[in-house]
């Protein structure tokens, strides 16, 4: 795959490690500014140990209470509606298996061909979902036995 493929494909990932990035080291950056003003006004010297300790126990707070939380909501919830969980399944999958029946019956012999150009057009193969059973060998076969009616039959 070319690169190009690749950034653009991941745009949404990459541009989010960005500003994760972007804020986590201005917010190290402004912490750091604000622990030497407050060390100057007490009357000691910075310690890069001392600041280091506190930001990281700042940035872990901060992860924990938001980061992690949204994480589990965001990812969590895609990945349950991507295997399919039966709480978030989206209920398409018998109209899908209706359509492709249709298909087969008014499509004659090319409607496999068909399905399979669609599924692979909407990323329906090769690692993305795909509805549930529509592997099974009685989606594959419904429609199949109805005599195609799109056109007479030949005399």
């Amino acid at each position: 795959m070319k690169r190009h493929g690749i950034l653009r494909k991941y745009a949404y990932a990459w541009l989010t490690l960005l500003f994760f990035a972007v804020s986590l080291g201005l917010h190290w950056y402004f912490g750091w500014t604000a622990f030497v003003n407050e060390a100057e006004q007490h009357g000691q010297s910075p310690e890069f140990s001392e600041y280091m300790s506190e930001m990281m126990r700042d940035t872990f707070e901060n992860w924990q209470s938001e980061f992690l939380q949204l994480l589990w909501q965001v990812v969590g919830l895609a990945y349950f509606l991507y295997v399919g969980s039966p709480s978030s399944k989206e209920n398409d999958d018998r109209l899908e298996a209706k359509i492709d029946a249709l298909l087969r019956i008014t499509g004659g012999e090319e409607a496999n061909k068909l399905i399979d150009g669609l599924d692979e057009h909407y990323l329906r193969n090769e690692g993305h979902p795909k509805p549930h059973g529509h592997d099974a060998d009685f989606v594959h076969q419904v429609g199949s036995n109805i005599r195609h009616v799109a056109t007479p039959p030949i005399r």
